[in-house]
């Protein structure tokens, strides 16, 4: 990947490629900040860069830059996680199994969130000079918020995988509205003029499909599903209204039309001229926007009807018979190419005159290999209001850079729009045609129509001259990658959505951005952890204390008895180690296991050579890596400690590595490593889950991973490598899927429990049966101990699994649709505890004590529960 780089100041530099960089990697900048001195664990994020890019173009076909290779993979790869060995499920599996799971008894008393506490990313005294991004100046985070709507006093935050949230005090306080819903992916949030009813349009193109549209007509406190089985399955973008009684949903699946009076009967589908062929991806027609022109009674639209990887449909379509019917405009008038249209964000000034356009190009991102610097095409406007034009260009991403941008930098790499096909809003202060906001990686702003644009949100503080001042001298920021836009009802104040929350400021003569984070707890884990910490004269209360690795939030680290939880930590956060006896050891992970080691709980002043973690990845992205370094490890990849041992750690990627038990004293600089490869698993494999218990390893592989064969690739392969028998061996996997979790026999190596995700062959041919798989033979034989899903009263849902427990002789299970347990060796599943949100479960372990276990949720932060008794 291509990487930031600046002069030095005279207080800090960005350093150079040799001397260290800013990764961009899926999410935020990772922030490499030296002093005087050259600091050479800074390249580690350099490299993991160039790994990324690397393995966006070989895996992806999809050449992005910088960090749209990263997110493009760390999507993609969750995805594939789930679908592989196919690459896409029928839309209704996710529904049946979600249905499956609330038809199960519930075992156990309620679940408690652990993360009820506002997330700074800005804590002082946890500034580590390479791996923190604290002082970029977003203040307090939370997961990805995609729609915001507005009703009177009222905010409703639509978060990715977190539900839909409403405020009534101005973003001070926060209640989550859709917890019971199927699912909590959201993708819009509108509100009906006509009658002021709350709607919800679920799925987002980033993570999970949806469930369909959701209309409530008490703010939230209940909610209805909308029509039939349509729109199941989609991606649903974007919700409006023509003011007659129709509402209307851009989808994954096309636009979709309904009555807003009743929420039963079928939806119905908006006719597109021309047809769009189904390329690339058969049933889908990605509908990205829909707009209803202000001033033509509901007859007047325009949508976006494109995929941002290309199609043969790609373009501008408008209506003028009320959304029935819809026809691409050929050829846009004035500057816009109709040949570089791909996803478009479009906004209509208040009486509909003035039509503006945000557009990615098609041009940049298929020779982004290339160009390496933005997928923006431009901004554009239509005064005569219509899509047809004639449009004039307003901005590109030149324009931008130089409007005080945080990404002004005097080079190739990351520019405005490098992420244009996933990071856009664009919207016209009601009150004033010519003063419009863009939201791209940061908050753009023009007062005259486009003649002149401002960076009001930049991306962080850190390369803006006030920072030469210290960092504490600019104004706070709003998080990066900006997705959603709302003004109040009265027009005095503007509310941004983006990966790490929801912010607001005032339309007029604003100076500074209002934090709305502290109660949105919507976070994203991957993976988390706990220890004890002793009282002393860092920690003045005794107790638990949790990390966890953030989609695109860093690392969070929550003490016992602290207000806030903090991020020692930046970037994108993976999978963590931490000493149960002692919380201030842990082991955390940038990305392509990058690993980092602290033994002080992450503090740091931020001064030069205050250090608190160091580098001891054995991948070929680590600052100095060992000869074989590892080429292929997942973007999030996994590690696991001992379960007898936690000085005993096993990481993976194409190898199986081993520290070999040097626990907190482990290192890793080139020749000097004390990571030791045990196994090969071959080119093209890579490590998707591992077990270890003393000696015994057991390692599920995918290679190769990526399910989308073609003619000229292999097909998808899965495995289990192991040693269980006292030599490395291969053994089937019990699935043909990816193996994600295990569970060794502390009294018996051979007997192992087995995790598989994905869909069963219900949904995906090939697939294999099952979720919970039991080997008493070292993974020679495997037996499906999930039931049969339709079949038996007390079967596992068939979702994708992604961590197992045991403990008290019972089998605790974390999937996709919730947490359930079974005694050990039977397949008679129930519910884990009352009042979990059905949010996805995406890792398990227990607190230092043993007497509970913890969940770290993608979309709902960390929740515990006391462990199930023995049977």
């Amino acid at each position: 990947m291509r990487s930031i780089k600046t002069a030095r100041s005279h207080v800090v530099a960005l350093t150079l490629a040799a001397a260290g960089a800013i990764a961009v990697i899926s999410g935020t900048l990772a922030f490499a900040l030296t002093f005087e001195n050259e600091n050479p664990l800074a390249e580690a994020r350099e490299r993991a860069e160039e790994t990324a890019i690397a393995r966006g173009r070989a895996q992806l076909g999809d050449p992005l830059p910088g960090e749209a290779a990263g997110q493009m993979i760390a999507s993609s790869e969750r995805i594939r996680t789930r679908t592989a060995p196919a690459a896409s499920v029928d839309p209704r599996a996710y529904l049946v199994a979600r249905s499956a799971a609330q038809k199960l008894a519930v075992l156990g008393g309620p679940w408690s969130e652990v993360t009820s506490q506002p997330y700074d990313s800005d804590a002082f005294g946890y500034r580590d000079p390479v791996w923190s991004n604290s002082g970029g100046g977003a203040g307090n985070v939370a997961g990805m918020v995609k729609a915001i709507a507005i009703k009177g006093t009222t905010i409703f935050a639509g978060t990715n995988e977190g539900g839909v949230w409403r405020s009534t005090n101005g973003g001070v306080s926060w209640t989550p509205t859709f917890d019971q819903q199927p699912t909590l992916s959201i993708g819009a949030v509108a509100i009906n003029p006509t009658d002021g009813s709350v709607w919800a349009g679920t799925g987002t193109p980033d993570d999970y499909i949806g469930a369909g549209v959701y209309r409530s007509t008490d703010d939230g406190a209940t909610w209805e599903k909308v029509g039939g089985p349509q729109i199941d399955g989609a991606v649903i973008g974007r919700l409006a209204f023509d003011g007659h009684g129709t509402v209307l949903a851009a989808s994954s699946k096309g636009i979709w039309r309904h009555s807003t009076t009743s929420t039963s009967g079928d939806w119905s589908a908006a006719t597109i001229m021309p047809t769009p062929t189904p390329a690339p991806y058969g049933r889908y027609v990605f509908a990205n926007d829909i707009k209803v022109r202000p001033g033509t009674d509901g007859k007047e639209m325009v949508a976006s009807i494109a995929w941002r990887g290309g199609t043969t449909y790609d373009g501008f379509y408008q209506s003028s018979d009320g959304g029935n019917t819809f026809v691409k405009i050929e050829n846009p008038g004035g500057a816009v190419n109709a040949k570089d249209v791909r996803r478009t964000t479009f906004a209509y000034s208040s009486d509909g005159k003035i039509l503006y356009s945000l557009v990615q190009s098609a041009v940049l991102y298929d020779t982004s290999r290339m160009n390496g610097n933005t997928t923006l095409n431009g901004i554009y406007v239509s005064k005569t209001g219509s899509a047809a034009g004639p449009w004039n260009k307003i901005a590109e991403y030149r324009k931008l850079q130089q409007a005080d941008s945080a990404l002004k930098i005097n080079s190739k790499g990351y520019s405005p729009g490098v992420q244009a096909w996933y990071d856009q809003f664009l919207a016209v202060d009601p009150k004033d045609a010519n003063h419009v906001y863009v939201g791209l990686e940061e908050v753009f702003e023009t007062t005259d129509g486009g003649s002149s644009w401002s960076t009001i949100g930049p991306y962080w503080n850190f390369t803006l001259p006030c920072a030469k001042n210290g960092l504490e001298t600019c104004g706070k920021t709003t998080h990066p990658d900006q997705h959603a836009i709302a003004f109040s009802e009265d027009g005095s104040t503007v509310f941004v959505g983006n990966d790490g929350g929801i912010y607001s400021r005032p339309v007029r003569n604003a100076t500074q951005w209002a934090n709305l984070n502290e109660g949105l707890h919507s976070l994203l884990y991957y993976y988390a952890g706990s220890g004890h910490i002793t009282k002393d004269a860092n920690h003045p209360v005794a107790g638990e204390a949790f990390w966890g690795g953030l989609q695109d939030n860093g690392v969070s680290l929550l003490n016992p008895g602290a207000a806030a939880m903090v991020s020692p930590f930046g970037g994108d956060g993976g999978d963590v180690i931490v000493n149960p006896a002692n919380a201030d050891q842990a082991v955390v992970e940038y990305v392509d296991l990058t690993m980092a080691l602290t033994t002080n709980g992450g503090r740091s002043d931020g001064s030069a050579n205050s250090n608190s973690f160091i580098d001891i990845s054995p991948s070929c992205s680590a600052s100095a890596p060992p000869t074989p370094c590892d080429d292929n490890p997942r973007f999030i990849a996994p590690f696991e400690a001992d379960a007898r041992n936690i000085n005993h750690w096993v990481a993976g990627g194409r190898y199986v590595w081993d520290n070999e038990s040097k626990g907190w004293a482990t290192r890793c600089a080139g020749a000097a490593c004390d990571w030791k490869h045990v196994r090969d698993l071959g080119a093209g494999h890579s490590t998707t889950g591992l077990g270890v218990d003393g000696t015994t390893i057991y390692a599920g592989w995918c290679g190769p991973c990526n399910p989308a064969a073609t003619s000229t690739s292999l097909p998808f392969g899965s495995g289990v490598d192991t040693n269980a028998s006292g030599k490395w061996e291969r053994v089937p996997a019990p699935a043909n899927r990816m193996i994600t979790s295990f569970w060794i026999d502390p009294k018996d190596s051979l007997h192992v429990i087995s995790i598989a995700s994905g869909y069963s062959r219900t949904w995906v041919e090939s697939a294999g049966v099952g979720h919970v798989f039991e080997s008493k033979d070292g993974g020679a034989n495997w037996n499906d101990l999930s039931g049969k899903p339709g079949i038996d009263a007390n079967a596992l849902p068939d979702a994708p699994g992604d961590d197992i427990l045991v403990v008290n002789g019972q089998m605790v299970v974390a999937t996709d649709v919730g947490v359930f347990v079974a005694t050990l060796g039977t397949s008679s599943w129930s519910r884990l505890g009352a009042n979990l949100p059905n949010v996805v479960a995406s890792d398990l372990s227990l607190t230092s004590d043993g007497s509970k276990i913890l969940v770290g949720t993608y979309g709902r932060g960390l929740w515990t529960i006391p462990v199930p008794a023995a049977k």
